[in-house]
């Protein structure tokens, strides 16, 4: 397959890399943490908005530009490039996506243009446990004579902390572990009997702990059919998969030419340590790893956009790989770099902490090695 962008995502692409780069550098993130604001940026969000970016997925008769998937994986990965701390993954990619896929017309008619435009930030809830297991849903909704109630509890809900509204998965039937039974929320962060606890994170972009009690959320807030709601969330999750690796794949070349860059600077015992054939075949290793992680992110990208069947496994394989490459490429650029490596002076600490999330993140190495081998009858 041959993967080439059209026009106008070569256009987006290079807005994206000339935005992240001018307006969302590294410096940028680490003002951000020193001042306390937890990856919370208002007018970095705005300038977003008005380049369109939080309405790429969002269909033309919502507001949106609906340039699809392909487009939105060079804006992530230009993101990852400069470890921008946006809110794009949560509600331009899981947010619209849920919304899109399930919402009634009135829920799309009302939340859409509002993505699409900035004016709101959303945060899909999934996990209730230290790791990605969206089937492990306890958190329950019981009907009431108005709609639902809602009790439980969701963890490291990232972007919850600055969110205006959430997407919460609660079971309405069933045990934790079936699909069945799963349906979808919309809540407000104002709501009574949800208390949000904001999280200061290792990658200093911010997310948050839920606490439900007895939250009542109406019947026409419910996203996709009662019990149905997984038919909805895990193509949301999928896309998410996706973008995320996409943002990895982009830390990870920024982190490889970082280190490239050194390795044509830095002498020792009066030579270059970029002619040291040690050093040469892990660098090699690092740049064979990069390219195939590219052509895993542009087949899973573009199979969104095609509507291909088998986007499960896409998904799945290509957040595996990038998880494994970003993890690669952090930590050699550490050892690299050296004790310099080591201060946060250097922004390799940086990339190492955010290339730790962007692993576990929508589930790490081998929640998706297992998935790819159980969708494939292993």
């Amino acid at each position: 397959m041959t993967f080439v962008l059209s026009e106008d995502q070569q256009m987006i692409r290079d807005t994206a890399m000339a935005f992240a780069r001018d307006e969302l550098p590294v410096t940028q993130l680490r003002d951000l943490r020193d001042s306390g604001a937890n990856g919370h940026d208002p007018a970095s969000r705005t300038k977003l908005a008005e380049l369109g970016f939080f309405g790429v997925l969002v269909p033309e008769e919502y507001d949106g530009v609906g340039m699809g998937m392909v487009a939105m994986g060079q804006i992530m990965e230009a993101q990852g490039r400069t470890l921008a701390a946006t809110p794009l993954l949560q509600t331009a990619v899981l947010g619209a996506s849920v919304l899109t896929m399930g919402g009634s017309e009135a829920l799309k008619s009302e939340w859409l243009p509002k993505i699409a435009s900035g004016e709101v930030s959303v945060a899909v809830a999934v996990d209730e446990g230290t790791h990605h297991a969206p089937l492990n849903i306890a958190t329950e909704a019981e009907r009431n004579g108005q709609g639902y109630t809602l009790n439980g509890a969701k963890r490291f809900v990232s972007d919850g902390h600055h969110a205006d509204v959430f997407i919460i998965a609660a079971r309405t039937f069933g045990e934790a572990g079936q699909a069945h039974g799963i349906s979808l929320f919309l809540v407000p962060n104002d709501a009574n009997g949800l208390t949000v606890q904001a999280l200061n994170t290792v990658d200093s972009h911010g997310a948050a702990h839920l606490h439900l009690e007895d939250v009542a959320v109406a019947e026409d807030r419910v996203i996709g059919a009662v019990d149905a709601g997984w038919e909805v969330l895990e193509p949301a999750l999928d896309r998410g998969r996706i973008a995320l690796a996409a943002e990895a794949l982009g830390s990870s070349q920024a982190m490889f030419d970082m280190t490239l860059e050194y390795m044509q600077t830095r002498k020792q015992f009066g030579q270059l340590i970029g002619s040291f054939q040690a050093m040469q075949h892990r660098a090699a290793k690092m740049f064979t790893e990069l390219e195939m992680t590219r052509s895993c992110v542009a087949a899973a990208l573009s199979g969104v956009d095609e509507q291909r069947n088998d986007i499960a496994e896409l998904a799945s394989l290509t957040k595996a790989k990038a998880a494994e490459l970003v993890h690669l490429v952090s930590n050699e650029t550490v050892q690299f770099h050296g004790g310099i490596g080591m201060t946060d002076a250097h922004d390799s600490g940086l990339y190492m902490k955010r290339a730790r999330v962007q692993e576990a993140l929508l589930g790490g190495t081998t929640y998706h090695r297992d998935r790819y081998a159980k969708l494939n009858g292993f």
